[in-house]
């Protein structure tokens, strides 16, 4: 499978990147704010929805608004990268046709609708000597970045297990809308909050993954009460034929193991967001804990590590700047940086490859009730 190292062989510029997005949604302000903080100068804006972009692009300053992908590369040459915030289905379309375009790609999450399109994708960056790279947030959020600098020391030791958690009590997106229908998104809670299965996969140094066990839960998705509070509208004649929560473990070749508890709609306590793990030398933790209302600006948050020193169980409280926007802006700041060589690539193509095959495989297995190989 192709490296970021191989996709990227062909692009020797360091001139300013030049960046059009794809999608007026409400990740466009994450972005937005990235692309900028990194320099690089936002030419365009394409959406459907015409007079939404156009709005969008008058507050952001962004100079050309487009309703249709096809123009916007023809007309905007300067443009050399592109960004794709869309519903799930067409994350895998547009970002061959950008990378065909001979554009950079940097996408939403999740990867594609499953497997077999990131395959596409990864097939089409090869091609055409591109970067294709992931908003994969959670690993730019200031408590990851910190971890990850003691798993790289050698500090933590091989991690043997991890538990990786997004349950919600009331969560769920919009009923009816897109993000439950399942030809639209791919799924539901898994495939949307797939953000803490990868970053404890990113911790884990993300091995091969062997066989998922896990089954799938849809109690509550249509009921109103367990709404998230967004304010995103229900669809009353919509289709909603996904998940509100699955379970799962996943054993990877090289023996290491992670459990999975994602919810959008479940009876617990308070939305976490954690990745908890053990490892040879010390365990740790990096969590983000909702309050009621469900919003970043009042979350607390924990990165600890756990070790024994002198005979003794001691837990370290590892303090830095806190960021409400979970690393949104930093990842989006990593794909200019990494197409300007000034940054190594906070994901790769392969790594993205891996999350799909694992999150096929627990849909597949809450289908069919047994263990299903990836």
């Amino acid at each position: 499978m192709a490296s970021l190292i191989a996709l990227t062989a062909g692009n020797t510029t360091t001139m300013k990147t030049k960046i059009g997005i794809i999608g007026a949604g409400g990740m466009l302000r994450y972005h937005a704010a990235g692309f900028k903080s990194a320099g690089a100068e936002i030419v365009a804006l394409c959406d459907v929805n015409q007079e939404a972009a156009g709005k969008a692009a008058a507050r952001e300053g962004i100079p050309n608004v487009f309703g249709d992908v096809a123009k916007m590369f023809k007309e905007c040459k300067e443009m050399n990268a592109v960004s794709i915030i869309v519903p799930n289905k067409f994350h895998a379309a547009l970002a061959i046709q950008a990378l065909k375009a001979g554009r950079h790609v940097f996408c939403e999450k999740p990867p594609a609708t499953n497997a077999r399109d990131v395959s596409a994708m990864i097939a089409a960056a090869t091609q055409a000597k591109k970067t294709l790279m992931f908003n994969f947030n959670n690993r730019a959020r200031p408590e990851a970045v910190a971890m990850m600098e003691y798993v790289k020391s050698g500090q933590v030791g091989r991690i043997n297990s991890a538990q990786a958690k997004w349950i919600r009590r009331t969560g769920i997106p919009g009923i009816g809308g897109w993000f439950t229908n399942k030809a639209m998104s791919g799924g539901g809670p898994l495939i949307d909050l797939l953000h803490m299965l990868d970053l404890g996969l990113y911790f884990m140094g993300y091995p091969e993954p062997d066989y998922v066990a896990a089954q799938t839960f849809d109690d509550f998705i249509t009921n109103k009460d367990f709404k998230g509070p967004w304010g995103i509208p229900d669809v009353d004649k919509g289709v909603t034929d996904v998940e509100s929560a699955c379970h799962g473990f996943v054993r990877f070749k090289t023996g290491q193991v992670i459990s999975l508890q994602i919810s959008w709609a479940e009876m617990v306590k308070r939305e976490e967001v954690s990745v908890t793990f053990q490892g040879t030398k010390a365990g740790g933790l990096v969590q983000r804990l909702f309050g009621s209302d469900g919003l970043d600006e009042t979350c607390l948050d924990t990165c600890e590590l756990y070790v024994q020193e002198n005979g003794r169980s001691v837990n370290r409280s590892i303090v830095v700047p806190k960021d409400e926007t979970m690393g949104r802006t930093s990842s989006a700041a990593n794909f200019i940086h990494t197409l300007e060589r000034r940054a190594a690539p906070l994901n790769t193509p392969d790594q993205a490859l891996k999350l799909m095959k694992i999150i096929d495989a627990a849909y597949a297995s809450a289908r069919t009730g047994r263990p299903v190989n990836c």
